[in-house]
């Protein structure tokens, strides 16, 4: 027996008023600048019109739409629910002679379990012409949800209360923007002159809900939000106070700071491109700022280094360094850096003594590989003490602040392999760790600086160097100086300061730890040769293939790749047979050699598709900075073949000649040629608990960047391809 309930779980009903020198034509005027989509509104991600009617006077305009709304409701209930989009039918009536738009909206989607209604009305405040009226009413009736019904009540409750507020700000954005190109006026709607009186059924009638006049403040806010407004938009949004809810004012203000409707936005459609192509290894919102305010919030350039970074980071198993990678005691022992408390900011301190420092024993004694992997760990201890420190101080807290003393600094430090592996590290650290230096005050400066910063600075980004404050001598003692920064009680007493610094003191590394060039080539080899991920390169005519032998029927296949360079087409292939082993021939027909990456081919010219082989995958196009993790059951024993083809947009059948677009992909991708990152590996059906956790489970490189990994929970038998 199935038993159904229904309780009215939340209703709503509020209002304000547009003030005054804004009239109810030229509020519909900036209310209209909302469709198709709205930039302020990331969620509102298009509508359509579906039906549209006006009266012949053109008094009366009613517009249904379908609007398509990207709800950031927590992944979990997506994941059950089994959509990405929520989907909501609005209908607008404006009658210009009553001067009111009534404005109807109700869910489409999930319409069997949740019912939403939302009623919104404009109309001309009754004792002054110049205020327009705004009042809405709202109700949530939830039959059920999965079991999920008290968290989608919560969710609904907190999107309603902060959307009436949100609503009024960006009506006004838009009046100020119609005010910024010289709009201030639109003239009253008046009849033609021989049009006929018309009166239809169409004229919306009041809804019940009682109007609240609530008086504005004066000033207009600057910082608008993008969270979404009291639009057609009930569906759940995330539980308040979660960083899950990424539209929510508090969280912004908590974790992420002052941004722009803009910034906003662009954080917003990165995110969401990141979701569609790198599931599994997001990062936070706070480590996707970094990125783009490293680019100006310039999106194209600001994914471009990121994908970079996050193919990095996965290649050299930089998430898993803190956990899995140990200093050599020669590190501890003479490397002269260590954290030490917090700026007045909030920021983690992190004191280097770098006149007091041996560069040349290091590098002899170590090598330049495991000399940046050190600074690795310390950019990653830095990620972390940032997120401790935004929860202590109850602010967002995004980067460090460094002390550098130079007391000591002369020409040894000059010594050319030490200057080379520190621009090698400034080189890595501005590449991946963008924005997370909050300032650095350089301390004691010698004469021999400005030789050494002549030779570094062309390596360090513009905005980073507006962040240097260099002090010579005990200037840092006077006004300006460090206790503008920096607590007295924690200034370390190697600065005549009252705190004792556990930072080590340097001092010169012994000979005996020194190491010949071919040892330290060795090490350097290992330190960064050491990763589960294979490089290959496709070329124009010759993909990329492994292969793979099952013996039992029920193994599972599992992926995991990033597209370097260029777009590939993705096959999985199945043959009784095994295929020839390629030949050693770099330059033979089924192996090419390249300094990019090895390409192997081991599907025989010969062979026929659907007789030797055949294909058990529909082919999958991914693009350029694209991840892929995915699995495949295995239905038959034998040999299975993962392809990896360059792919080419088809040229237009129309026409012999080629299409600008044509031309156009073919430059973008150098000689023909694209690079992939794989891993690969056999899980036994008893161990396969879906693509991503069996991926996480074998080592693959997720980020840790990331608040959690996405991971599947349904087992196909047949395949699972995610991006």
């Amino acid at each position: 027996m199935c038993i159904q309930y229904s309780v009215v779980k939340y209703s709503h009903h509020a209002g304000y008023y547009i003030p005054r020198t804004y009239n109810w034509d030229l509020t519909l005027e900036a209310y209209e600048r909302r469709f198709p989509t709205c930039p302020l509104i990331p969620m509102f991600v298009d509508s359509d019109t579906v039906n549209e009617f006006r009266s012949e006077d053109g008094a009366i305009h009613v517009i249904e739409r379908r609007c398509k709304l990207d709800i950031d409701a927590p992944r979990l209930l997506k994941k059950i629910a089994g959509v990405d989009y929520v989907y909501f039918i609005q209908k607008n009536s404006l009658n210009s002679r009553e001067r009111t738009l009534h404005i109807e909206a109700h869910n489409e989607t999930f319409s069997n379990r949740v019912i939403i209604n939302e009623h919104c009305c404009y109309s001309v405040h009754p004792e002054n012409e110049d205020w327009t009226c705004f009042e809405q009413s709202a109700s949530l009736d939830i039959k059920s949800f999965f079991g999920f019904e008290s968290t989608v009540e919560k969710i609904a409750m907190k999107q309603y209360t902060s959307n009436i507020k949100k609503g009024k700000e960006i009506i006004e954005y838009y009046l100020r923007q119609l005010e910024e190109e010289g709009v201030t006026f639109v003239p009253r709607w008046t009849p033609p002159a021989a049009a006929p009186s018309l009166e239809t059924s169409l004229s919306c009638k009041k809804p019940a809900a009682s109007l609240t006049v609530v008086v504005p403040d004066p000033t207009l806010k600057e910082g608008l939000s993008s969270e979404p407004l009291s639009t057609p938009s009930g569906a759940p949004e995330p539980t308040a106070g979660t960083p899950d809810d990424k539209l929510d004012a508090d969280y912004i203000k908590r974790y992420l700071g002052d941004l722009t409707p803009l910034q906003e936005s662009c954080l917003i459609r990165l995110r969401q491109w990141l979701q569609e192509t790198h599931k599994g290894k997001i990062p936070k919102d706070e480590h996707i700022l970094r990125f783009l305010r490293a680019r100006d919030f310039n999106i194209d350039k600001a994914r471009e280094t990121m994908c970079q970074s996050l193919t990095w980071r996965k290649q050299h198993q930089v998430d898993y360094i803190l956990d899995t990678w140990h200093p050599p005691q020669v590190l501890q022992d003479y490397y002269a850096g260590g954290w030490h408390h917090h700026d007045k900011d909030g920021r983690p301190l992190y004191v280097l003594r770098l006149g007091q420092m041996d560069t040349k024993g290091l590098v002899r004694a170590l090598g330049e590989e495991a000399l940046l992997r050190y600074v690795l760990s310390i950019n990653e201890e830095g990620l972390r003490r940032c997120e401790e420190n935004t929860k202590v101080f109850g602010r967002p807290i995004s980067s460090w602040t460094c002390l550098v003393d130079l007391e000591g600094l002369n020409m040894r430090h000059l010594w050319r392999p030490g200057v080379k592996a520190l621009l090698r590290i400034i080189e890595v650290v501005e590449a991946n760790y963008p924005e997370t230096l909050g300032r650095l005050l350089i301390l004691r400066a010698p004469r021999v600086f400005p030789v050494l910063w002549t030779l570094v600075s062309p390596f360090i980004d513009d905005n980073t160097r507006r962040k240097f404050l260099i002090y010579a001598g005990n200037d840092y003692q006077g006004p300006g100086g460090l206790l503008d920064y920096i607590d007295k009680e924690i200034i370390p007493d190697f600065l005549s300061g009252e705190c004792m610094c556990e930072v080590p003191e340097g001092g010169l590394v012994p000979k005996s730890l020194y190491r010949t060039a071919e040892e330290l080539e060795n090490e350097d080899l290992k330190l960064w040769t050491e990763t589960i991920y294979q490089s290959a390169s496709v070329f124009k005519g010759a993909p990329h293939e492994i292969l793979i032998q099952i013996v039992d029927a029920s193994s599972v296949i599992t992926w995991d790749f990033d597209v370097c360079k260029g777009d590939i087409v993705f096959n999985i292939y199945h043959s009784k047979r095994s295929p020839q082993p390629p030949k050693k021939d770099s330059l033979g027909a089924h192996s090419i050699t390249s300094p990019g990456g090895n390409n192997v081919q081991l599907i025989d010219r010969v062979w026929q598709l659907g007789r030797d082989y055949s294909m058990v995958e529909s082919p999958l196009i991914c693009k350029e900075g694209e991840s892929v993790q995915g699995s495949h059951v295995t239905r038959w024993p034998g040999f299975y073949i993962l392809q990896w083809k360059f792919h080419s947009t088809p040229a237009c059948a129309a026409t012999s000649l080629p299409r600008v677009d044509d031309v156009l992909a073919s430059l973008q991708v150098s000689s023909h040629k694209c690079k992939v990152m794989y891993y690969t590996e056999v899980i036994g059906s008893e161990d396969f608990r879906g693509s991503m956790t069996s991926l996480e489970s074998s080592h693959s490189g997720f980020s840790q960047l990331s608040a959690a990994t996405t991971s599947s929970s349904q087992s196909h038998s047949s395949s699972m391809i995610s991006r």
